[in-house]
């Protein structure tokens, strides 16, 4: 681990996407995991695969992305985590429907093997940042080692609370939210939380011409619930709102970036990642924010979380260093 850049710990899964027409490598925390790497950022993916043909495709793209393999778990029991997406019948390519499999290898992640390989790796993660998602708490033992690893930790900790129908518990929601500093939901999100913790005393309604600031009150009270610094709204096309606990309020205004859409699989994941980067890098907000939203509109053009071609990522690092030598950019 760089001791000269804050470290970052992904926590979750590390799965395969069955698109009706090819085998695409995913999972929220590994498609994250990935484009950090890509970026220099040297993230440290705990997570579990089984021995297994996919558990190869998986390592493989470790390599490719510059990722220590050191917290990736073998599991000889239970497959590498598996997703059959289909896409809607009306054809809409940018539209899909997930059926996660259960009692896969990154259900079974150990808590012993992960926080040694976290101690001895990141050892000044207190610095730090640590990301974490739901998908890789519905059971007991992936769950025991989340809680492991965010009770050893004062690192800054990123949820990207995923509430996926039969995947996710009441119990997971509410303790991952008083575990969390900064919450990244998208709409239907918060508005599912504001329905569960707030009740008729929310003003948040899914409404595409609503201002985001109108859901100011709203984030306020879940801030103030669950003790968290921020929240980052994804808005699809339409951008983000973000709002923190000081009262800074930011968004992109509903200026919408043309992308021809090939499907909207990890774009969130994409737009986490960037966040997440700005924060190692030291950048300002509003220029995270804006890199944020614009890398995860250019992810949506591609197929998959990630790009194949790493042209891709190569355009995004020299168009970044250019505009920090040509405006002074922060990083």
């Amino acid at each position: 681990m760089n001791r000269k850049m804050k470290p970052i710990v992904i926590f979750g899964e590390a799965l395969i996407d069955d698109f009706p027409d090819q085998q695409v490598v995913g999972g929220a925390a590994f498609n994250v995991a990935r484009t950090l790497g890509y970026f220099g950022a040297n993230p440290l993916m705990i997570s579990r695969i089984g021995s297994d043909a996919n558990a190869c495709l998986i390592l493989r793209d470790m390599q490719r992305f510059c990722l220590q393999q050191d917290g990736m778990q073998t599991d000889m029991q239970h497959p590498t985590g598996r997703v059959e997406v289909r896409q809607d019948d009306d054809g809409n390519k940018a539209s899909h429907h997930f059926e996660i499999m259960p009692e896969q290898a990154y259900d079974y992640i150990d808590a012993d093997t992960a926080v040694t390989v976290r101690e001895n790796l990141c050892p000044d993660h207190d610095a730090g940042f640590f990301y974490f998602g739901t998908l890789a708490q519905r059971m007991a033992a992936s769950r025991s080692a989340l809680y492991a690893l965010l009770e050893q930790t004062r690192a800054l900790k990123y949820l990207d609370l995923n509430l996926r129908a039969m995947q996710v518990s009441m119990s997971t929601i509410d303790r991952s939210l008083h575990a969390a500093d900064i919450l990244k939901i998208n709409e239907e999100e918060l508005l599912t939380l504001v329905n569960i913790y707030l009740g008729d005393a929310g003003q948040t309604c899914l409404d595409t011409k609503a201002d985001a600031r109108s859901w100011q009150g709203d984030m306020s009270a879940l801030m103030t619930m669950f003790k968290l610094r921020a929240i980052l709204v994804t808005l699809g096309a339409r951008g983000y709102a973000y709002f923190d606990r000081d009262g800074e309020y930011a968004s992109n205004d509903g200026v919408q970036i043309s992308t021809e859409v090939v499907d909207t699989v990890g774009g969130g994941d994409a737009f986490s990642a960037i966040f997440l980067l700005g924060l190692q890098q030291g950048w300002a907000l509003a220029l995270t924010l804006q890199r944020a939203h614009q890398f995860a509109a250019a992810i949506c053009g591609v197929r998959g979380a990630v790009a194949g071609d790493a042209m891709f990522y190569q355009q995004w690092q020299t168009r970044w260093t250019t505009e920090i030598a040509s405006k002074g950019a922060t990083a």
